[in-house]
């Protein structure tokens, strides 16, 4: 038998993570594997469009998508292997 608890757990460790500043937080791009923080990425569709893309400045593939309506947003991070928040 699996001991686990359910997602609402995740609540207090995900908030710490999300109140720094995003843009400071170190992606790693799954495509070719660089390493930087978000802030490098290049970031489309700033100017237009209903949302933005942010592009691995090494192999311009896409690392993250973020769409925003006005009751929800969405942030797709397909293209990050993984993200390091300091603490």
């Amino acid at each position: 038998m699996l001991d686990y608890v359910d997602g609402s757990s995740l609540a207090g460790p995900m908030r710490e993570l999300f109140a720094v500043d995003v843009t400071a937080v170190e992606g790693r791009c799954a495509a070719c594997g660089l390493t930087g923080p978000i802030a490098a990425l290049h970031v489309y569709g700033h100017d237009h469009g209903p949302g933005l893309v942010g592009r691995c400045p090494g192999c311009d593939e896409i690392v993250l998508r973020l769409v925003r309506t006005p009751t929800d947003a969405w942030l797709d991070v397909r293209g990050a292997v993984s993200l390091r928040f300091s603490l």
